[in-house]
């Protein structure tokens, strides 16, 4: 009986079918590779083309980073540069300071004398009066008619006292009078303040005395209230003449009387005030 369907496809035909098709297949990639050769240089410049927007963002975002590295790290720089000055001007402040208080231990002060240093913690406002207020008290042995001077020369002397504070009237002063001799000769008079911190004078004294601008004013000791010998100011000018019975001497305070920061309080010889004590 003959099958119904034939045979298939013979296994021999199947093969020489592949061989076929695989040369057919290394024949048309040998004519195809020029081809896609010219069509892939042609798409290159395309290919390039869709590429640069991307770039483009890759460089701009690449460069915005970038740009706000350096300018935060500008702001640290200048954030440290910033605290590096403020430690310098503390350090210089410090330095002032120190040097201050050393002028002033090292002040025309008699070596028997008791003293303390005292920090000028307020400035009288009114003009026509002078004033510092201190940051020691009775609580320190201060006392009213207490000699005050800084590093130079006597600045006042203690008119009014509180537990923890006392208040200087200035040598400026118009209230203000201190009897002064000159060192050169020991000529005496009395140093009146005006009301201005870089003028004084000496009131009531002949024409025919001898003083002489450039002379030292030092204090004479006299009514027992500012001990002897301490520099108080320098004559500045001596007018004669003019009918005048009396030299008009103007003096200038040796002390720096509107910079005044630091002060020594000066006790009688004997007397210490009242923290030694304790």
């Amino acid at each position: 009986m003959n099958p119904i369907f034939g045979r298939g496809v013979s296994i021999q035909f199947r093969l020489t079918l592949a061989i076929i098709l695989s040369l057919a297949l290394i024949v048309a990639k040998d004519r195809i590779e020029p081809a896609r050769q010219s069509l892939s240089s042609l798409l290159s410049p395309l290919q390039l083309a869709a590429n640069v927007p991307g770039n483009l963002m890759d460089w701009v975002s690449s460069s915005l980073a970038t740009r706000n590295q350096l300018k935060k790290r500008n702001q640290d720089l200048l954030e440290q540069q910033l605290l590096m000055s403020e430690r310098l001007q503390r350090f210089e402040h410090l330095n002032q300071e120190n040097l201050r208080l050393r002028a002033l231990l090292g002040s025309p002060v008699r070596q028997d004398a008791q003293k303390r240093v005292a920090e000028v913690m307020a400035v009288d406002a009114d003009p026509y009066h002078h004033y510092v207020t201190l940051g020691v008290g009775e609580r320190q042995g201060v006392f009213v008619g207490q000699p005050v001077i800084d590093d130079k020369a006597i600045i006042g002397q203690v008119t009014q006292v509180s537990q923890l504070t006392s208040r200087v009237l200035l040598i400026s002063d118009s209230s203000h009078a201190i009897p002064v001799r000159v060192s050169r000769n020991d000529v005496r008079g009395v140093l009146q303040g005006t009301g201005d911190l870089d003028v004084m004078e000496i009131r009531h004294l002949p024409t025919s005395t001898d003083i002489n601008a450039g002379d030292l004013l030092v204090s004479s000791g006299l009514g027992g209230r500012f001990p002897e010998g301490y520099p108080v100011a320098r004559v500045e000018s001596v007018e004669r003449g003019d009918g005048r019975r009396y030299a008009k001497v103007m003096v200038k305070p040796l002390a720096s009387l509107d910079r005044i920061r630091y002060v020594l309080l000066l006790w009688p010889e004997g007397q210490t005030h009242q923290e030694e004590e304790e």
